[in-house]
């Protein structure tokens, strides 16, 4: 057993927080302080092994003995409130990032990850001989830091994943072909870490690799019959690998909930160590699954935690208040991470500064917030929290225009944020007036200051002979035709969701858009499955043209930047798609009569995150 006081543990996840020395830093404590209370152990952020492996430029690293004293900081934030600490050791062989300089790439055999990358060298004895040294150092180091635990990254298509994946090891030698062969090497990393320390191992598998050529379930529960003789102290179940299947990896909206579950509630009678559930368990519904189908197991949350802190404390009854949805939409955090920007999240704007919560304003005020999207509720309820007295206006369904976001294929999970805030204005009291806000509603009420979350609209283009168009009713299911040409006229976000929603109704769909790609914008794992999806259904997409004239009402003329013109024939629907324009008409009005704040896509449409955020920094500072 790990002996941990509840069964929750926080997943490794990347947080991008360090400095390019792989030092703990301020913003680490914080982060992980502000969650550590109600958890039974924490998994920092995967560390890297040496300054040449690194996945990030601002990853944590273990590589040295100069990283102990930070690290040792960190666990006395964690365990101050009887939490455990676990450090995750990782090499990632050819997964190491080949923009960050001085980086080099190893791995079973030369093979190349579809996803791109350098081409790693097959390692010989001497690397594997360095590389099990790594694991050897951290591990020493970790047990100096005063982890209590350790885990080995053996999944998820870094380097002892690459051995076991007879897609990824190609070798000849005692090392490759069979599963035993493929197993040995990392149970020889397994047995160095055993001998160098005596701290618990727990050893974190990909139960499957999602894809034909890789590995399966019972070559995993192989592996891991193997792990516990040896000694290993539980195993962490996950899917995927980050090359191949990387939506697996991240556990995205776009795949099946539970299939990891289902895994490890497999492995479970398989082995007589405890095994560690991850994989989207962001709901108390998904937790009550979890221990009544399997028996009260230990559970991983990954990124629950980075949308609502104390999820585990608000599950366990002993904070109160809602929980904050993860959307796993890997908007802010993902894709945060990968800008180089650290660890965001869409629906909490107080990740990273966990320590900046909003105070109570010096003096109460009346406020007006008009428009009820993310924005306005988001600013509605940080003044009502720091003690205004707030009313928010809505014309029409509060949401706004993120009541669109959830209809596409496979993102249902996005109505979660909007039923949130639903709820949370109605706990909090706030008076919600559905009405078209004029003027004289804000100076004729006795508002001492207005926040406009006024949104955006589309912005249609002056096309010659454009009379009759759509914009987002074919994402209702009510609305979509079928079995139509339609042409989509812009392939940014927007106009590809609409796209994959009208194929799926066999509608003959052809794409127009004035830049040199489709799906701009997109977060990527949701861009690469829709233009894999688009491709699939014979989409014809024209980059680097316009549409110059609407014919008649089947033929439409469209221009490449060369000059050169071509007739799209037989069109019998148009979708405008070319982006969005801010209605923000209230601020003059209302300009030397009222302080105005303006938010959200009021000031520049932009994606959720952006909103909430603008949101919530200037309701901070009112």
């Amino acid at each position: 057993m790990l002996h941990l006081k509840n069964q929750f543990i926080f997943a490794p996840i990347k947080l991008g927080y360090s400095n390019n020395k792989g030092e703990v830093t301020d913003k680490h404590l914080i982060f992980y302080r502000a969650r550590a209370e109600h958890l039974g152990a924490v998994i920092p952020e995967p560390l890297y092994l040496d300054k040449g492996l690194r996945e990030l430029p601002t990853q944590m690293g273990i590589d040295n003995d100069d990283k102990i004293e930070g690290l040792k900081k960190l666990n006395h934030e964690i365990k101050q409130f009887g939490t455990k600490t676990i450090a995750h050791l990782n090499h990632p062989g050819r997964m190491a990032n080949p923009k960050i300089p001085g980086n080099y790439h190893v791995s079973a055999s030369d093979q190349i990850c579809e996803n791109g990358g350098a081409k790693p060298r097959s390692m010989d004895r001497a690397d594997m001989d360095y590389a099990i040294s790594l694991f050897i150092n951290a591990a020493k180091r970790a047990k100096e830091a005063n982890f209590d635990m350790i885990e080995l990254q053996f999944g998820h298509g870094y380097l002892a994943a690459q051995f076991l994946s007879p897609a990824v090891n190609q070798r000849s030698d005692e090392y490759g072909g069979s599963l035993d062969n493929r197993m040995k090497f990392p149970l020889e990393i397994f047995d160095a870490v055993v001998k160098a320390t005596d701290l618990p191992i727990i050893v974190r598998i990909s139960g499957d690799e999602m894809f034909p050529e890789g590995f399966h379930l019972e070559d995993m529960f192989t592996f891991s019959q193997e792990l516990e003789k040896q000694g290993a102290a539980a195993i962490h179940l996950t899917a995927g690998t980050a090359c191949s299947t990387p939506p697996w990896f991240f556990q995205h909206m776009f795949i099946k909930k539970g299939k990891t579950w289902e895994m490890a509630g497999q492995l479970q009678n398989k082995i007589n160590i405890p095994v560690i559930f991850v994989g989207r368990i962001n709901s108390p519904k998904d937790i009550e699954q979890i221990n009544g189908n399997y028996n009260r197991p230990y559970i991983a949350l990954g990124r629950a935690l980075v949308a609502d802190p104390e999820f585990a404390g608000k599950y366990l009854g002993k904070k109160e208040g809602r929980i904050r949805p993860c959307l796993a939409c890997a908007e802010g955090c993902l894709g945060g991470v990968k800008s180089g920007k650290g660890l965001g999240c869409v629906v909490n704007p107080q990740v990273g500064i966990e320590h900046d919560m909003p105070n109570k304003a010096d003096k109460t005020k009346h406020i007006a917030v008009v428009g009820g999207g993310l924005a306005g509720m988001q600013a509605a309820l940080t003044l009502k929290e720091r003690g205004h007295n707030v009313d928010l206006y809505e014309k029409e369904k509060l949401g706004g225009q993120f009541n669109l976001a959830w209809l596409p294929p496979k993102k249902d999970s996005l109505k979660e944020i909007v039923d949130y805030y639903k709820l949370e204005l109605k706990s909090q009291n706030i008076k919600t007036i559905h009405k078209k806000v004029t003027p004289e509603d804000i100076t004729g009420n006795g508002y001492q200051e207005v926040v406009l979350a006024t949104g955006a609209e589309p912005a249609v283009p002056p096309i010659k002979g454009l009379k009759t168009y759509y914009w987002s009713e074919f994402l209702h299911d009510e609305n979509l035709p079928e079995d139509k040409s339609v042409l989509v006229i812009g392939g940014g976000l927007i106009g590809a969701e609409i796209s994959s929603k009208l194929v799926d109704k066999n509608n003959k769909v052809t794409i127009v858009e004035m830049l040199d790609e489709v799906a701009r914008g997109m977060e990527m794992i949701e861009r690469k499955f829709t233009l894999a999806k688009l491709k699939k259904h014979d989409v014809e997409m024209f980059v680097n043209h316009k549409v110059t004239e609407i014919i008649n009402d089947h033929q439409v003329l469209i221009e490449d930047k060369a000059g050169n013109t071509k007739t799209l024939n037989k069109i019998d629907k148009i979708v405008i798609a070319t982006g969005m324009k801010s209605v923000n008409e209230l601020q003059y009005d209302l300009q030397g009569k009222i302080p105005v704040h303006i938010v959200g896509d009021a000031i520049k449409p932009a994606k959720a995150r952006e909103a909430i955020l603008t949101a919530f920094n200037a309701a901070k500072s009112i």
